[in-house]
């Protein structure tokens, strides 16, 4: 059986659920919410705004390239090195952020439910997670990915309207088992539901990662959906 058998992938856009299952993209049954878009009733277990120095203890870096700067975090030519938050995280959660790109190639990276540890050791990388990706592959392509960004069972949406560089993004993503959302200043922009997902230990950490292309992120807050 295939990754694509085992998992089933739904995108919900413009009011029309899609689903990629054994490489067939087809209608599919629409999946009721198990959550909204609003964090309100939820409960705050994390924040950070990076007003400081240095990133301190509550971070794990795992190459050269992070700085705070100016009062946010900025990430360039990481290559798949990701800064992971060293605290472990309900399987019920919504993270949101302020993110932005310094240039017109867009590429706002981050990875949840993953070891909390794992970074790239050759030029191909697979996460131990989910990837979220806007304005990913020089600001095409808007994604959500089971591990590997690459793969054919990621969720990728065309990117529109494209990120804008030095414009300051609201970010959210909700997890609630296998269902995951990815919202930009309130719009939703991809979804999926993972059939089998990521949980338990070693599938409990978030991350910001980057490539390339320089970001920033700030104003971190993580929210346990209870």
């Amino acid at each position: 059986m295939t990754k694509l058998d085992r998992t089933k992938l739904t995108l919900r856009s413009s009011g029309i659920a899609l689903c990629v299952v054994a490489g067939v993209l087809a209608a599919c049954q629409e999946i009721p919410r198990t959550y909204t878009t609003a964090s309100a009733g939820a409960r705050v277990i994390f924040t950070d705004n990076f007003d400081r120095g240095v990133l301190g203890n509550d971070w794990l870096t795992t190459g050269s390239g992070p700085t705070l700067e100016r009062g946010a975090l900025r990430l360039a030519d990481l290559h798949n090195h990701p800064v992971w938050l060293r605290k472990a995280l309900p399987p019920d959660v919504r993270i949101e952020f302020d993110a932005w790109a310094e240039t017109d190639e867009g590429d706002l990276k981050v990875e949840l439910a993953g070891d909390g540890e794992s970074y790239a050791k050759t030029a191909s990388y697979t996460a131990t997670g989910y990837v979220f990706i806007l304005g990913g592959w020089n600001n095409s392509l808007n994604v959500i990915a089971r591990r590997d960004e690459h793969g054919d069972d990621r969720i990728a949406v065309p990117v529109d309207p494209k990120i804008e560089p030095d414009r300051r993004y609201r970010v959210a993503i909700t997890r609630r088992g296998g269902e995951l959302r990815l919202e930009l200043d309130g719009r939703l922009v991809a979804e999926m539901v993972d059939g089998a997902p990521l949980l338990g230990p070693g599938q409990d950490h978030f991350a910001f990662n980057n490539w390339e292309a320089p970001t920033r992120f700030d104003n971190l807050v993580i929210y346990a959906l209870d």
